[in-house]
């Protein structure tokens, strides 16, 4: 939503609010002794009109309904001839704004999204520059690169790289440094591309020299690594994906939960500005099959709701083994600092208080993600691989079946298992052993869709698991994989080798259980192994 927009759904739903606050307050005045349940809704709506208002930016229609709402907590027992007059001077800020919105709309948190940078706008690309003047070279390393997912642009002249740059600016270019216009040519022209594009080129130099003078060369023109030839192709994707990485972060994940649709898509609004993927819910009873499917990384919970309150739903939530360290942040008009505290204690990481400027919540919100997802890849993913580890995997394949079932879609389990992996260990050492499980991951999570989960079983042995995806497919896309794997060429003091893997598919709904899918993925991968390995076989 825009800003004019957000305006547009407020004064559309203000007659609405006005009713619900004049409903609140007659049954709040024709009860003799000032009923508490009546006093309680009271408080409810105004507390609802006050966040909304002040978050919009209509100041003092918000701060009447507030004064309304903090007047009816002081006491169980107040002045009604003191609270007629605030709620009187309530309906007249309502009315004013109802007839006459756009004069009295103020815009300091609309103002202030202006200068917060889109992730969005990033760019996104998987293209790289590989430029060479040995063909040769260049079709060996542009063919290994091509296994793991890379689109790969390769140039034995500069003046082709040069204006290849002026169409298109690649994720990475991997340069050599010698060509036929000098031994250091190859840096002289980076070192010119570099002025020319500010200093925003990220290469990795790749160079038959090793000595010192080359490589202060290369560093003080931007190069990001440099590579000594022959190039191992593992340690040159480990950097590659780092930049990856950099450019295309995985995108933060919020779910707000708010009784009020106005105020929950104007939070929602301020987060996709900065890159941040926001789902909505104004129903609370929802939660926790919202939570299930889409796996935020933070839930924004306001703290007043109808159907029950947010510290209520917090606490429902840390009962469930899966969202025990999902990060909870109240955003709430409420202002009792005693209260704000308690709310934190019965089972929220953070309080917020309503109205928030959009800066400051998307620093709130993308502090506390990045905190919980570094603790979460810890205490979840394989230090070696990154993939998730032996528990998390069967976890998110309870999770993903549980959605395949709901949806009433194809869900598809592939169990991989490295061949004569013994052998790989045994004869060239266990480091070299690690390269070759990264360039497997390196892959997977290349090739592989992001809604595919990926997990190190242990040992040698991978899990994937595809969601919405049919037997003839996942078939298709593993053994894709595996072809793509058997040609990658793994070096070990000056030695290549390749390496194969065998796996076994499984699908539900032929298999309807967690557990069985996982029985007839490991059943088909000892067929596999038994007739002969480097294939692929689907459990019956």
């Amino acid at each position: 939503m825009n800003d004019l927009e957000i305006q547009a759904a407020f004064l559309q739903q203000l007659p609405e609010d006005r009713r619900q606050i004049e409903c609140a307050w007659n049954a709040l005045r024709a009860s003799t002794d000032w009923n508490e349940t009546e006093r309680m809704a009271m408080i409810q709506v105004t507390h609802r009109l006050a966040g909304v208002a002040l978050t919009v930016g209509y100041s003092r229609m918000g701060n009447a309904a507030r004064q309304v709402e903090n007047y009816l907590k002081q006491s169980a027992d107040p002045d009604r001839s003191a609270c007629e007059k605030l709620v009187a001077d309530l309906f007249v800020e309502v009315e004013a704004q109802a007839h006459d919105g756009s004069s009295a709309y103020e815009q300091p948190a609309a103002q202030s999204l202006k200068n917060i940078p889109s992730l969005q706008d990033a760019r996104s690309t998987s293209v790289v520059y590989l430029a060479d003047d040995d063909r040769v070279l260049v079709e060996i390393l542009a063919s290994q690169l091509r296994h793991f997912g890379y689109a790969i642009r390769a140039f034995t002249r500069l003046d082709d790289l040069r204006a290849a740059l002026r169409r298109e600016i690649p994720t990475a270019i991997l340069m050599d440094i010698t060509f036929p216009e000098g031994e250091m040519a190859g840096i002289e022209a980076i070192g010119d591309l570099q002025m020319e594009y500010h200093n925003q080129l990220p290469v990795f130099f790749l160079s038959a020299r090793d000595d010192v003078s080359t490589r202060l060369h290369a560093i003080r023109i931007g190069g990001k690594h440099y590579f000594v030839k022959p190039v191992d192709i593992g340690d040159l994707v480990d950097a590659l994906d780092k930049v990856i990485v950099a450019v295309e972060p995985e995108q933060f994940r919020v779910l707000i939960i708010d009784d009020s649709e106005i105020q929950a898509k104007v939070n929602a609004t301020h987060l996709k500005r900065a890159g941040i993927l926001a789902r909505i819910t104004t129903n609370p009873l929802e939660a926790l099959r919202i939570l299930e499917e889409f796996l935020p990384d933070l839930l924004l919970l306001d703290l007043y709701m109808p159907e029950c309150t947010g510290l209520e739903l917090a606490q429902v939530i840390r009962q469930i083994k899966a969202f025990v360290s999902l990060p909870i942040v109240y955003l709430s008009a409420e202002t009792d600092r005693e209260k704000q505290l308690i709310a934190v204690g019965l089972g929220g990481d953070d309080f917020l208080t309503k109205p928030i400027k959009p800066d400051h919540l998307i620093s709130a919100v993308t502090s506390r993600i990045g905190r919980y997802r570094q603790l979460r890849a810890l205490m979840l993913c394989d230090s070696l691989t990154g993939l998730y580890n032996h528990t998390s995997i069967r976890e998110r394949l309870g999770q993903e079946l549980t959605r395949a079932i709901r949806e009433h879609r194809p869900l598809a389990m592939a169990m991989i298992d490295l061949d004569h992996f013994k052998q790989v260990n045994d004869t060239y050492g266990h480091a070299t052993g690690d390269r070759v499980l990264k360039a497997l991951t390196h892959i997977l999570t290349r090739r592989l869709r992001h809604s595919d989960v990926i997990g190190r079983y242990g040992g040698e042995e991978f899990v994937i698991v595809l969601p919405n995806t049919t037997e003839e497919a996942a078939y298709q896309v593993v053994d894709e994989l595996r072809k793509a794997f058997s040609l990658v060429r793994h070096s070990s003091e000056g030695k290549e080798f390749n390496v194969t893997f065998s796996c076994g598919v499984a699908v539900f709904p032929r298999q309807q259980t967690a557990a069985a899918l996982s029985e007839a993925a490991d059943r088909a991968l000892y067929v596999a192994k038994r007739q002969g390995r480097n294939q692929v076989v689907v459990a019956e």
